[in-house]
């Protein structure tokens, strides 16, 4: 088997309006809409070489998505590689013993238990969010929202993963820490876009490569910081169930705390690589997917009522959520998953093949259409049909947080506003690190009259 053969799970029939896209694509350097034509043409898969030795095999069927994600195939290094000098060893880019491990010790992190404060930190981060896009409703004016769900996440995770009350939504501009972590996505973003980028000594030695090498300095002296202060201030109170009884666990706790069967706990740089990898991955990718929900419901009026009149009953004059309302709206849920199905905020998956692979081949249909995520309709489709998050024994830890707060966040955006779409503005859609658009995700809002 070629060394250089990689398999990558494009989700090209995920993607809608493919005629506007006009970007690159961060794995293979070609643009967008060839991915989906090709993959229209070649309904199973097809390959993409880099020179004479370099080969990526576009995987889009159920059966070759089980097949590859239930396997035990390393991560493809060409473009996760550029990550690990910022998120560093972490669940995302760990492999073997070490990764099994820190799965193990991290999976407590993400019981119901320890996300069920986390809502309450959701809704306040949403609310702000919201506070903010009152003068946009106010003068039916058209506005960009990917900067400000970007910050709203970025605000939800240092709560959730630090304690940390930031206020990056009202003075983004004024934190250090903050900055960087924008300026890290960004920089990542631009060196997998740029082939000469891809060699570590002109990367290292261009400008790009300084500016990037001085925002991991900043946020990885941040994260030192936090955890040495976190570490001492846990020398007190060491069991989790007497620091839950005086206040929320944090991701920072279950981290500091963990223990293996040996009794041996993560070391400091293990903890910073899961710290930054959270911090990476629980903003970047979320943002994504809630701005093109709401840019979805705005397109999709009849689906965002019936969303808005399950949302207000489930409510029932309250402006938070709570833990109990999460499953209280099924209909909403539908919507969020057939957004993920559409625009994937991660539209590809890469694995590097080791050993030969067997495929089948199948079809699958581009349509907004909730319903398909009906109990009855999921049971007669593989599983491996939809994969916002993964799946197999690597997939993402987070997905339950990362799905509570979409539906937080659109709950009590659907409460209080009425999405619009205008015409005029389709996104650009990019497949870079997380799905993005080139010119942004704009739509109308306008008050909504819960009496009227």
């Amino acid at each position: 088997m070629n060394e250089g053969l990689c398999l990558y799970l494009i989700k090209k029939e995920e993607i809608s309006s493919p005629a506007t896209v006009s970007d690159i694509s961060f794995s293979f350097v070609v643009i967008f809409p060839l991915i989906v034509d090709w993959g229209k043409q070649y309904p199973y898969a097809y390959p993409l070489w880099f020179g004479p030795s370099i080969c990526f095999i576009n995987a889009h069927h159920p059966d070759y998505v089980k097949s590859i994600l239930t396997s035990t195939e390393p991560k493809d290094e060409f473009g996760y590689g550029f990550l690990e000098s910022w998120i560093g060893g972490g669940l995302l880019l760990s492999k073997g013993q070490k990764w099994f491990r820190h799965r193990r010790l991290l999976t407590p992190g993400f019981h119901y238990d320890v996300l069920k404060p986390y809502v309450k930190l959701m809704s306040e981060s949403a609310q702000i969010m919201l506070d903010k896009w009152e003068k946009f409703a106010n003068t039916n004016e058209v506005f960009e929202l990917f900067e400000n769900v970007s910050l709203m996440t970025l605000d939800t995770i240092l709560k959730c993963a630090f304690s940390c009350n930031s206020n990056c939504q009202t003075e983004s501009g004024t934190n250090a820490y903050i900055k960087a972590v924008f300026e890290l996505s960004s920089l990542i973003n631009l060196r997998l876009r740029m082939f000469p980028y891809h060699s570590d000594l002109i990367f290292h030695l261009s400008p790009h490569g300084f500016r990037y090498r001085k925002a991991c300095k900043v946020a990885h002296s941040h994260t030192e910081e936090v955890i040495q202060k976190r570490k001492a201030a846990l020398k007190e109170d060491s069991e989790l169930n007497r620091i839950q009884a005086k206040r929320y666990l944090d991701f920072l706790d279950i981290l500091l705390s963990a223990r293996d069967e040996k009794q041996q706990s993560l070391s400091v740089q293990d903890v910073q690589a899961e710290v930054d990898t959270f911090m990476f991955e629980g903003h970047d990718t979320t943002s994504s997917g809630l701005s093109f929900l709401l840019y979805c419901l705005a397109r999709h009026p009849e689906h965002q009522r019936m969303c808005r009149e399950e949302v207000t009953t489930v409510l029932e004059g309250k402006d938070t959520m709570e833990w109990e309302d999460l499953n209280k709206i099924p209909y909403t849920t539908m919507c969020i998953k057939e957004s993920l199905r559409l625009y994937p905020p991660v539209p590809g998956i890469a694995r590097k093949l080791t050993k030969p692979m067997t495929f089948s081949d199948g079809r699958t249909l581009p349509v907004f259409d909730p319903l398909r995520f009906l109990p009855e309709n999921i049971s007669k489709r593989s599983p491996h049909a939809f994969v916002p998050f993964s799946a197999g024994p690597r997939n993402c830890i987070g997905q339950n947080f990362a799905m509570n707060e979409m539906k937080v966040v659109i709950a009590l955006a659907l409460k209080r506003y009425q999405l619009i779409e205008d015409p005029a503005y389709k996104p650009n859609i990019v497949g870079r690190l997380i799905l993005r658009s080139l010119n942004g995700i704009h739509i109308r809002i306008k008050p909504v009259d819960l009496n009227g």
